[in-house]
């Protein structure tokens, strides 16, 4: 039995990278659709990738319009949901949101944003809070969300501006009625843009963001100054609503109730703390302490959610005063599109049209935001936790997957605003829930203890809404719950199928270690006793040489060296390994710290074979016990049965058995 590939001898304390037979060449088809395998994810363009060199640094109020085209998108159907599920009280359950995003949300993302200024948002620093297997299954569940919210951003947009379409009057009466259709053809262009490649998103957002703006500024002013001049108009709704309500005081408390129906009207500020690292800092700035960065994702964060929070204001105390209220069921012209109404019911066909394509076109571009997002989402976590295939770092397979979810999940929601709005606002809810919970943690831990109950108070009211929206409309942590499911199956089937890989980036050897490997060297292949560390006294170590030599016959003028793992963490996927030297007792023995027992011997010989140029001999002891019980124990605690899965690690590294570390068991 023998190693991996043969390469130059490294010295002492230099890494060595643990290198992979080289694969066979792929197709023409292959080659395009596995472009940019090792670095496409991480240096995507799109919204949330990491940009080019030459594009990186832009300024904050630019960048800012790169995540509003998520966040201001959902004007075009926010003041209808609001309509369809507060009623009358909209205007006030709206006020309600406002208050939550300004005093709630907006602070605690400006505490991600500090503490979390590379763009991981609240997803990392939970990871940071939990140890083991616990953070890595609580990160899949929190990615399930964050698939959710992203995925049903994709779908609802594109079906809002479906309907925008479908409703305008210059549209060929021969689409009418086929907003299936239209919504899946918006997503397949969606994905042969991300197919082809998504270059300066920056600039398309800043123009799409400041006509629309500019568009529903007219339209909200214009509404406004109708309600002003026709003040009959605040006299019947505010009748209506006395009507169905005692007191001012029972509007307010019903206002309170429903405004978690309402919720999707704060999304955008995860997509906010995701686009830090394109936001130009301080000259001064360094990479653990981007204080410019900083400032600026901060000034990103309260410029939008004052923004937005005007619009949503104003927008849905026009709407809901001058749309009547049979117009926003479903199927009626107002329903997923109040402002568009107004603007052809009060601006004329010609104004409205040009409003419609504005909308249609930032809904669009909303789901390349999103879209963008998972493709940085997915990369940043699974890959390196040895949860998805290789080719899940590609962007173009990971396109066509979302692709065929985004079909499926508009088919399931008949491509209906209304139905996907409960799944949206679950995905975005338990994402500020998620990040309101790490920032009061974060607050405690860094002594902050004013900030961590005012942080702590932003949870519970969180919990609530999410709670409440939950149990209004089960079919947000229904659908949520599948994307959850297929996360950690896949999850762990792709872990599973990989465990046997080599698993460790680079194995370095530091002075004593180096030296010691030379000595041995020199009086033929290197033989290695993989010991188990347990008392490390002198009796240890010679039991342990005196049992192997009588089992497996070795010169005795041979210098053996003793080689022990000690397991960190067994549920990273991949690490670097430090090999420390000592000498104990007048033995030598090789120390090094490993995700996984097995994985961490054979990458350490393969190291040794590269460096001697002689492929090692390890000597094993067979471990007593069932066969099934060892395998779960090497898939969760990192050890099970060593000699059996290290050469198994071995003979898939290297092919040719001549160059495979030999592998003797007694």
């Amino acid at each position: 039995m023998a190693g991996a590939d043969g390469g130059d001898g490294a010295a002492g304390g230099e890494a060595t990278p643990v290198s992979a037979p080289t694969p066979v060449p792929p197709r023409r088809w292959r080659a395009w659709l596995l472009e940019g395998l090792t670095d496409q994810s991480g240096s995507h363009p799109g919204p949330h990738g990491k940009v080019p060199e030459e594009h990186q640094g832009r300024a904050w109020w630019r960048v800012m319009c790169l995540t509003g085209v998520d966040y201001f998108s959902t004007l075009g159907y926010q003041p209808g949901i609001a309509a369809l599920a507060a009623g009358l009280l909209s205007p006030m359950a709206t006020v309600v949101l406002v208050a939550l995003t300004l005093f709630g949300a907006l602070p605690v993302y400006r505490r991600v944003a500090s503490e979390s200024p590379h763009g991981s948002g609240s997803i990392a620093m939970l990871e940071r809070l939990l140890p083991w297997w616990a953070g890595k299954f609580f990160v899949l569940v929190l990615l399930g969300f964050a698939c959710t919210d992203f995925m049903i951003t994709m779908t609802l947009s594109a079906a809002d501006a479906s309907a925008h379409f479908v409703a305008n009057p210059l549209a060929p009466s021969a689409l009418r009625g086929q907003t299936m259709a239209i919504t899946l053809v918006l997503l397949a262009a969606l994905g042969g843009v991300f197919l082809k490649g998504f270059r300066e998103a920056i600039g398309i957002a800043v123009v799409l963001v400041v006509v629309y703006l500019g568009l529903n500024l007219v339209v909200v002013a214009t509404a406004i100054g109708h309600v002003v001049t026709h003040p009959v108009r605040i006299g019947d709704w505010w009748d209506a609503a006395r009507a169905a309500h005692s007191s001012p005081l029972a509007m307010a408390g019903v206002a309170l109730l429903v405004f978690p129906k309402l919720a999707l009207g704060m999304s955008g500020f995860e997509t906010g703390v995701a686009v830090m690292p394109q936001i130009r800092g301080d000259a001064s700035d360094t990479y653990a302490r981007p204080a410019g960065r900083i400032r600026g994702t901060r000034r990103l964060l309260t410029t939008a959610a004052l923004i937005m929070s005007g619009f949503l204001i104003l927008s849905s105390f026009a709407t809901t005063v001058l749309i009547p209220a049979d117009a926003f069921k479903a199927g009626g012209p107002a329903n997923g599109r109040a402002l568009a109404y107004i603007a052809h019911e009060y601006l004329g066909g010609g104004f409205g049209t040009v409003y419609d394509v504005s909308t249609i076109a930032i809904l669009w571009f909303a789901g390349a935001s999103a879209m963008a997002g998972l493709l940085n989402l997915v990369p940043r976590y699974l890959p390196r936790y040895g949860m998805a295939p290789e080719w899940a770092a590609a962007v173009r397979p990971l396109t066509l997957v979302f692709l065929v979810i985004a079909f499926l999940v508009t088919w399931l929601f008949d491509a209906n605003v209304d139905k996907q709005g409960g799944a949206y606002a679950t995905g975005v809810l338990v994402l500020m829930l998620s990040a309101a919970f790490a920032s009061c943690i974060a607050a405690w831990h860094r002594g902050h203890r004013a900030a961590a109950v005012g942080f702590g108070v932003i949870t519970a009211v969180f919990v609530y809404t999410l709670g409440a929206n939950v149990v209004e409309r089960p079919d947000g942590i229904k659908i949520a719950s599948l994307f959850i499911a297929g996360m950690l199956i896949t999850s762990f089937a792709s872990r599973i199928h990989r465990a046997f890989e080599v698993r460790i980036g680079s194995v370095a050897l530091d002075g004593e270690a180096g030296r010691l490997v030379d000595a041995a060297a020199r009086y033929g292949p290197l033989r290695i006793i993989a010991n188990e560390p347990q008392a490390r006294d002198r009796e240890e170590y010679a039991l342990k040489e005196c049992a192997q030599r009588d089992d497996i016959p070795m010169p005795e003028e041979q210098h053996i060296l003793f080689l022990e793992v000690t397991v960190s963490d067994s549920s990273d996927f991949q690490a670097d390994l430090d090999v420390r030297g000592e000498v104990l007792y007048g033995y030598r023995v090789l120390r090094v710290t490993g995700p996984v027992v097995p994985n961490t011997i054979a990458a350490v010989l393969l190291t040794l074979r590269e460096r001697t140029g002689v492929p090692p001999n390890v000597y094993f002891d067979w471990t007593e016990g069932h066969p099934l019980g060892h395998l779960l124990r090497f898939l969760v605690f990192g050890d099970g049965e060593v000699p059996t899965v290290t050469r198994e690690v071995l003979r898939r590294a290297e092919p040719d058995p001549s160059r495979r570390p030999r592998v003797h068991v007694s």
